[in-house]
Formats: structure tokens, sequence, C-alpha cells
């Protein structure tokens, strides 16, 4: 068990060095967002500087989220697990990550790679004027469902280990 328990915390630390860049994601788009704002006052702005704008907040949300899952920030109903004792709760954690987290992260993952690919490979660019590239807002989503499975897993791998140390 200590070296899937190596492998939990690497995959914390991955998801904990994401989290401490994103806040300054936000400050960037925030950034962007009065700059353009006050550019479009005097007609002026940028599709660009739209498009970073929402290549950031996206950056959050995607690349947030395995973090998030692992500071148990995430929103449960806790109408059952509330009643049930340690043991139960982590038998509940075990079933929702194995049936719920893992599999729509997995199948995003999935899904959303070939997207990627494809606009990489064609190097497709923002319909906008003066827009961006689209590959590094599509490899976002890869990006962080895989940090999202990943922390699913170092969950797992947790609950199990928490459940063996306890007798019967």
């Amino acid at each position: 068990m200590r070296p899937l328990l190596l492998l939990a915390d690497l995959i914390d630390r991955m998801n904990e060095a994401c989290g401490r860049v994103l806040p300054w994601a936000v400050l960037a788009a925030v950034l962007l967002a009065v700059g353009n704002a006050l550019a479009r006052k005097f007609d002026s702005g940028s599709n660009a500087l739209l498009e970073a704008q929402w290549y950031l907040v996206s950056a959050v949300f995607l690349l947030g989220a395995g973090r998030v899952l692992k500071l148990d920030e995430h929103v449960r109903i806790d109408l059952i697990t509330s009643r049930l004792g340690p043991r139960g709760r982590l038998w509940a954690d075990i079933a929702g990550l194995l049936t719920m987290v893992l599999p729509v992260a997995l199948l995003m993952l999935w899904l959303s790679w070939p997207w990627f690919v494809a606009s990489w490979t064609s190097h497709e660019v923002s319909a906008s004027a003066g827009g961006l590239p689209l590959w590094p807002a599509r490899l976002l989503v890869p990006v962080g469902f895989a940090l999202l499975a990943a922390q699913a897993v170092a969950l797992l791998i947790r609950r199990i280990a928490a459940l063996s140390e306890r007798p019967e």
C-alpha cells in the first residue's frame, strides 16, 4: 500500500501546484476584462484579449477541479452520508468516485483528446477577427479531466487505505 500512497502524494502535490498558479490566472482575467472594457469605451479593444480572458477563466475551472476534489470542496449531497458512520462514509466516497467521478472524467478525457489533436494539427484559429489559436483552449479540457481523474485515483487510494487500517 505504501507505493500507492506515495503515488497519491505525488498526485496531491501536482494538483496543489496547479492550484497555486490559478489565482494568478483569475487576476490576469480580471485585469484583461478591465483593460478591454476601458479600451472599448474608447472604440478600441481586441477580440484576442476577450478570448485570452475566457481562456484564463476556462483554465481556472478546468485545471482547478482536481484540487477542489482533493480539498473536498466539491458539491455533494450529504443527506445520506451524514447518517453514516466513518466507514460508511468511506464506502460512499469510494462508490461515488468509482461510479461518477472517474467514469465521467475518463470519458471526457477520451472524447476531448481527439478534439484537441484535430485543432492542433489543423492550426485551428478562432473565427473572430484577430482571434487566437484554439488549440490552447482545447488542450485545457483533456488536461483538466486528466488532473481530475488522477485526483480521484489518489482519493480512492486514501479511502481504501483508511478502510484497511480499521478493524471490522
